[in-house]
């Protein structure tokens, strides 16, 4: 195993949550900077996720529930203006909860041929 399930989650699902979650903001009707404000984050930052060039490779929209829980983060950012820490919380949590689900597996086999799906168990395990 060449990575671990925690490099999975911090290089490939946090950015892909982080990427869903400026498309629904987006979707919602707010521009670049009011997404690059409300998320603590440079709209630099904002452009490259909508242009694909961070978190792109988990389409995260494809997980309804995980999907759900972006959507309902995004209208509560909007409508309580959270810190940059709770909202870094709440995708944390969320990254934890893709990796229990079993759904990063896949995509952890994509970067790392050297893992075995059909017999890591880890993140369902620990994080399940």
């Amino acid at each position: 195993m060449k990575t671990n399930a925690f490099e999975v989650a911090s290089r490939y699902v946090y950015p892909s949550l982080r990427r869903r979650l400026v498309e629904v903001l987006r979707e919602r009707g707010l521009k670049q900077t009011e997404i690059a404000e409300l998320l603590h984050i440079t709209q630099s930052a904002v452009s490259r996720y909508l242009r694909m060039d961070r978190g792109a490779l988990i389409d995260i929209s494809a997980f309804p529930d995980v999907d759900g829980e972006i959507k309902a983060l995004a209208d509560r950012i909007i409508e309580e203006k959270p810190g940059e820490y709770e909202i870094h919380s709440e995708l944390v949590k969320l990254s934890l909860e893709f990796l229990g689900k079993g759904y990063a597996c896949s995509f952890h086999f994509q970067i790392d041929p050297e893992i075995n799906p059909a017999e890591c168990r880890i993140c369902i395990e620990l994080f399940g």
